[in-house]
């Protein structure tokens, strides 16, 4: 990309309203320089270090590919952006193999209110859709970096997990670029969209953690108030 494109890229991002900022900067830096490839290499760190957003990114990538001077398609960023959603993905999965089963469990188990067999059925589950769970969980914000721990603690066949990965990273991505490709100066209604969705996720995930705090409390109530039933019955007095 011709350094003349970095201003209209950091002024449509202004002119969007988006809190672009100090990271959008820098990764307009990045493209500036690189081309389509600062593409895949900011998707594989978004992936490590999710505060930088793909939701900006790339459909970034997209406008800029609809840009009469500039020097990469969209498909060529598409591409790239795949890559580095893969490379990013086997990153996390080789950590999650390093922790491995049994040091994951022994940390959830120090979880308040979290049981073993809750650990271990929750593992069953993920054991049985783990794929579908990968495939689904790259098009959901928050879970798209953090859905390929598990996949690697319990060791999920490396090519299935890179092929469902590859799969919706390239649904997600292609989403996200094309559409920055087509609205052009309008990319922004794509970061717009996404920040709902993730706004709609982390409200899911808030009612979920509190719907579990209710039931774990209302469980150890239930079980106390058997024991103090025992004991009263099993009072010789």
């Amino acid at each position: 990309m011709r350094p003349e494109l970095l201003f209209p890229l950091q002024q449509a991002a202004t002119d969007s309203g988006s809190a672009f900022g100090t990271i959008g900067d820098w990764a307009v830096s990045v493209m500036n320089f690189l081309g389509a490839a600062g593409v895949g290499l900011l998707v594989l760190l978004e992936n490590l270090f999710p505060p930088i957003p793909s939701e900006v990114i790339l459909p970034l990538a997209g406008f800029s590919a609809a840009s009469s001077d500039g020097t990469f398609t969209w498909v060529e960023a598409l591409i790239w952006a795949t890559a580095g959603s893969v490379v990013g993905a086997y990153c996390l999965y080789g950590l999650g193999a390093w922790l491995g089963h049994a040091r994951t469990v022994k940390l959830l188990s120090y979880l308040p209110l979290v049981d073993l067999d809750e650990i271990d059925a929750t593992i069953r589950w993920f054991n049985r859709h783990g794929y579908w769970t990968v495939f689904f969980g790259r098009m959901i914000p928050i879970f798209r970096s953090l859905i390929s721990l598990p996949a690697g603690v319990e060791r999920m066949s490396w090519w299935r997990f890179g092929l469902f990965t590859l799969a919706g990273s390239l649904i997600w991505n292609t989403i996200f670029v094309y559409g920055g490709y087509l609205l052009g100066d309008n990319w922004h209604i794509l970061e717009d969209a996404a920040g709902w969705l993730q706004y709609a996720v982390i409200a899911l995930v808030l009612l979920a953690v509190l719907v579990f705090v209710i039931y774990k409390v209302r469980k150890i109530r239930r079980q106390r108030g058997a024991a103090d039933t025992d004991a009263v019955d099993g009072d010789p007095s």
